[in-house]
């Protein structure tokens, strides 16, 4: 994980005005989302492993499966998974657990961030910076 120093940090928006200006960017709500808090992930690559810039978020006035909630944002960050290539040997069968856990457990969860997508990452935060806090 790197973390990306930015000036959205600790800026507070409407989660909804917060898709708005971010999904035509292609940043998408990263899975991992609870009542709470979540994440915009966009995808700088998935060649060797995926690497990701990530946009925390945290719901301040309601919950965010409620309407109009209010997020604040929090330092973005870049992350690395590699995942192992092939049949995951150690998956578990069952129409349970097939349906819940579907992908293969990463071989590195925190893999190392090639510098090239370091700066891609400082370069998207700049041009988000842009979008979400005009000049």
């Amino acid at each position: 994980m790197v973390p990306i120093d930015s000036t959205i940090e600790n800026t507070m928006f409407s989660l909804y005005v917060l898709e708005e200006l971010l999904k035509p960017e292609g940043f998408v709500i990263g899975s991992s989302w609870d009542y709470d808090s979540g994440y915009f992930d966009y995808l700088l690559d998935n060649k060797q492993a995926y690497y990701y810039l990530r946009i925390p978020f945290y719901a301040v006035a309601g919950s965010l499966d409620y309407p109009g909630v209010t997020v604040r944002v929090d330092k973005p960050f870049l992350l690395a998974h590699e995942y192992q290539k092939g049949i995951d040997e150690k998956a578990e069968t069952g129409a349970l657990s097939g349906a819940v856990d579907q992908f293969q457990t990463p071989t590195n969860p925190d893999a190392e961030m090639p510098h090239e997508y370091i700066e891609m990452g400082k370069d998207l935060t700049k041009r988000v910076e842009g979008l979400l806090i005009p000049s």
